[in-house]
């Protein structure tokens, strides 16, 4: 999709910033509503669209938004509370950490 848009950018920037003169400008034109016209093209559009569509929702789906852009309230599974007595680290000491040495020796 990034480069898509990059494509579109440079595009419409070199057409509008051309120094060609008005031959290019409407040679550029005339192609590009040749390429816009296009079924084949079209098609292409359509399948990227629809990728990009799907890959929309599925990141949204992993994030837990829904279609409005809310958070989702339904519990994706694993997202509940941990049980402690499983866990795999070591709890954290209550005896404090030594200064650290600033006599700049090594």
């Amino acid at each position: 999709m990034a480069k898509l848009s990059f494509l579109v950018g440079f595009g419409a920037g070199y057409v509008l910033g051309a120094k060609a003169g008005k031959e290019r400008y409407e040679q550029i034109r005339r192609a590009w509503e040749r390429a816009k016209d296009n079924p084949q093209l079209q098609g292409l559009a359509g399948m990227a669209q629809a990728r990009a569509d799907g890959v929309l929702n599925s990141v949204k789906a992993r994030v837990g938004l829904d279609g409005s852009g809310d958070r989702s309230t339904t519990p994706r599974p694993g997202s509940g509370p941990r049980d402690r007595s499983a866990s795999t680290t070591t709890p954290a000491s209550d005896t404090p950490l030594p200064p650290p040495d600033t006599s700049g020796g090594l």
